[in-house]
């Protein structure tokens, strides 16, 4: 199915779910929490068709072809 992230177009398999999107896009291991499995912080948010998606959600939310989805990082600095 195509999805838009970010504003790019990708492809992904049907039934795929926020939570494997962000681990395709992070390159990390996440638990169904949306936590990363080696422990360390994400620093990540979700919105899917201009709705923030929270993270409790991610590993039961399905996408759906022409989904539209921003992931944002939180970026330290000052």
């Amino acid at each position: 199915m195509k999805i838009m992230v970010n504003r790019r177009a990708q492809e992904l398999e049907a039934g795929a779910t926020v939570l494997e999107l962000v681990a395709l896009h992070t390159g990390r291991s996440l638990f169904e929490s949306g936590q990363p499995s080696d422990g360390g912080r994400l620093g990540i948010a979700v919105a899917r068709n201009g709705e923030l998606v929270p993270r409790r959600c991610w590993a039961a939310m399905e996408l759906n072809e022409s989904d539209e989805l921003d992931l944002v990082t939180a970026v330290q600095g000052g």
